[in-house]
């Protein structure tokens, strides 16, 4: 059982994963650096034109729209090594609880010793629930995806529109108390906040709405993976020309379209989950088409050392915001305009590209992702070019 060959790697499917590390970071800067996303208030704690130009650009583009992409491509991954497990008549459920045991075990870590808005632990336990649609139909992946985010969604925001005069409620202590626990040089004041936070934004009523939310896009990958329109870009264009058109109206009309009534709290979970998922297939044909015409694909290789190394770079972001943010580093949480947020998002990522570069001009594998691969395979892997 060996790995699967950097030769036979989709570039464009980097590229997209590459992409899906910016999305990210550009979310998850905002959570990492002030406690308004997790409880609100931004749009009262910065007041200027720019940063409220900010807010929306990134709730618009951005917010819900990543961490579905790279779900989206989570699913697609697995698929795609379990076809090459099949051919090689290897039961993929021991590779696979390997894998996916070890993103657990790192996802822990983060969560609890970095960061309290990880997302490792919760693909680690969403995809043991993957494991059981391995071998169902393509129309059973379908159905329980549009069934269960669907459901989920039109459910969850009939209830929030009844209770819309009392979801949009302040959370004021709770904000001074993080931005008091966070400017704190005493890591186990900083461990103990991110704790508390932890279980608010991943507790046990999260992991009760996750299979809601995330198996349904893991399956749809696996689907997008099954039907090979992006194995083959070239073949199946005008499929993708059509999905990129369709996901296109949807996206504006779920993401963009709440703002033509105010963007009320209650439609959230809306335009996340309909608006998001439609912006990441969007972004992901996007990418995939524009792969195919030299001059772009000359633009978007610079993505694809990212996408190669998209774990490390990933648990590399938040260390550089712990370091940033935090009273044990920099101490800068709570400083930071949505504007300069983007500001250095693009710097770090700029640096990011940069460092995956030569790293894998001298190395196979980022860090991570060699350790990752070596418990999986269950053998050390080469490491040098």
């Amino acid at each position: 059982m060996q790995p699967y060959q950097g030769s036979k790697r989709l570039e464009w499917i980097d590229v997209a994963r590459g992409f899906a590390i910016l999305g990210i970071f550009m979310v998850n800067i905002g959570a990492f650096s002030s406690p308004y996303f997790l409880y609100g208030g931004a749009e009262e704690a910065w007041t200027s034109t720019i940063d409220q130009f900010s807010l929306i650009f990134i709730d618009i583009f951005f917010q819900a729209s990543f961490y579905t992409l790279f779900s989206i491509l989570f699913g697609f991954g697995i698929q795609i090594q379990k076809d090459s497990l099949d051919k090689k008549d290897i039961s993929p459920y021991g590779f696979f609880g390997r894998r996916l045991g070890v993103l657990i075990v790192f996802g822990v870590i983060h969560a609890f010793a970095v960061w309290s808005g990880d997302i490792l632990f919760t693909y680690g336990t969403m995809g043991f629930l993957l494991l059981l649609f391995l071998y169902s139909g393509d129309k059973v992946l379908a159905g329980w995806a549009i069934g269960l985010l669907g459901f989920s969604t039109l459910a969850l925001t009939s209830l929030q529109y009844v209770a819309r005069d009392f979801i949009d409620v302040s959370y004021t202590s709770e904000i001074e108390q993080a931005l008091q626990s966070y400017r704190s040089s005493d890591f186990s004041v900083i461990l103990t906040q991110n704790y508390q936070d932890w279980q608010l934004s991943n507790g046990i009523l999260g992991f009760l709405l996750f299979p809601f939310i995330f198996l349904p896009l893991f399956l749809f990958g696996m689907y997008l993976a099954r039907k090979r329109w992006f194995h083959d870009p070239f073949t199946y264009r005008a499929v993708l020309k059509k999905m990129w058109v369709i996901s296109l109206v949807v996206f504006v009309l779920f993401k963009i379209g709440p703002y033509t009534f105010g963007n009320p709290l209650w439609f959230a979970l809306v335009q996340d989950n309909i608006g998001g998922t439609a912006s990441a297939v969007f972004y992901l044909t996007s990418m995939t088409l524009l792969w195919q015409k030299r001059s772009f694909r000359k633009i978007l290789h610079i993505l694809t050392p990212i996408g190669k190394m998209a774990l490390t770079n990933y648990l590399l972001q938040s260390i550089i915001c712990f370091w940033l943010f935090y009273g044990v580093g920099l101490g800068l949480y709570g400083e930071i305009r949505p504007i300069l947020q983007i500001g250095l998002v693009i710097l770090i990522f700029c640096l990011q590209i940069t460092g995956s570069m030569i790293w894998l001009h001298n190395f196979q594998f980022g860090p991570v992702e060699w350790l990752w691969r070596s418990v999986t395979y269950k053998k050390i892997q080469p490491m040098k070019r």
